[in-house]
């Protein structure tokens, strides 16, 4: 019993950070969705209780995509085991790189110069792609990022590197600040995202949308997940967070 309590002790003296946009109706949103919409059921001062309605997507603001969200016959939400809500989290900083392309694709020479400064990426971790995408949230236009011609353009990760990470490094899970998994323009090309197909098919999961991932440190962080337990949910808004 001590020894839980002491490492809880320890943990609430490290950095806590906060890795999860506030979800409202007017957040950016994947265009083949609609945003969310609340209505206040009962209120304190009429009913002596406060209750609202909430209708929303499942992959909406900060979310988990369950492997099943793309890939029939794997796992649902509620099969995620709890000790993969709880990982080592290594974080990929690429803001710069993005700022100046932002159609960059994180790719396997990324990760082999990270792993050469860092030492070998470990199997069961969580991977983030730091892009400063998320800076861009207040303004729709700016985090769309459409061109003249309505294409958009956003970074993602290369189907190279997440073959990589599943195949050769055995990573438990991977997150990005953007909408997708791939890069808009990679999707473009390719007809649709076949980053995340590979990735989910692996009966791995992802979460999409972070944010504050540039206070985090390239190692020697962890990631929480606060993840509900709907029966066959293919993902749902989340709290994510980290200790550093």
């Amino acid at each position: 019993m001590m020894t839980i309590l002491e490492s809880i002790a320890f943990l609430k003296k490290q950095k806590w950070v906060d890795l999860t946009h506030e979800v409202t109706g007017d957040i950016p949103y994947f265009s083949s969705f609609k945003p969310l919409t609340e209505k206040t059921l009962f209120t304190v001062e009429e009913h002596g209780f406060l209750a609202k309605e909430y209708n929303l997507v499942t992959q909406y603001g900060t979310h988990i995509d369950a492997p099943c969200h793309f890939a029939s016959g794997k796992r649902y939400l509620e099969e995620l085991e709890l000790k993969e809500l709880v990982l080592p989290l290594f974080v990929f900083h690429k803001e710069a790189e993005v700022a100046e392309d932002n159609d960059y694709q994180l790719s396997v020479e990324d990760i082999l110069a990270f792993e050469k400064k860092h030492g070998k990426i470990p199997e069961d971790s969580f991977v983030a792609f730091a892009s400063d995408w998320s800076k861009r949230w207040e303004d729709h236009d700016d985090y769309y990022n459409r061109d003249e011609n309505g294409q958009v353009h956003t970074p993602g990760w290369s189907l190279e590197a997440l073959r990589f990470l599943h195949e050769e490094r055995n990573v438990q899970a991977i997150g990005h600040e953007t909408l997708d998994t791939d890069s808009a323009v990679e999707c473009a090309n390719n007809g649709g995202l076949i980053g995340e197909l590979y990735w989910l098919s692996q009966n791995k999961f992802q979460v999409e949308v972070l944010t504050n991932l540039s206070e985090i440190p390239e190692v020697g962080a962890a990631i929480f997940l606060g993840v509900p337990k709907i029966k066959q949910a293919p993902g749902f808004n989340i709290r994510a967070f980290a200790i550093v």
